[in-house]
């Protein structure tokens, strides 16, 4: 029976990494929040303006910026669930 387990400290500079992937996380959640204000801004123009063309644009915009700070967030989450299942195989 082989029993691999991730290694902390086997290489030199897993901290960092740890810190700068964390700092790529936020970086991530601000932009995704600066697209879902613009792209709010928009939709509301697009429906203002009578423009139905630019108001799906904007729509589609917010989901788009939704979907990235849902993937953003739950990255962790989604790499454990997906380790404890390849691991249980």
């Amino acid at each position: 029976m082989i029993d691999i387990n991730p290694n902390g400290t086997g290489l030199p500079g897993i901290e960092q990494l740890r810190v700068i992937v964390g700092a790529v996380m936020t970086i991530g959640l601000v932009l995704s929040v600066l697209a879902l204000i613009v792209a709010a801004i928009v939709w509301r123009f697009g429906a203002n303006s009578s423009n139905p063309h630019l108001a799906s644009r904007g729509k589609t915009g917010v989901m788009v910026a939704c979907g990235a700070a849902i993937i953003c967030g739950a990255a962790v989450t989604l790499v454990n669930f997906f380790w404890n299942v390849g691991r249980s195989v």
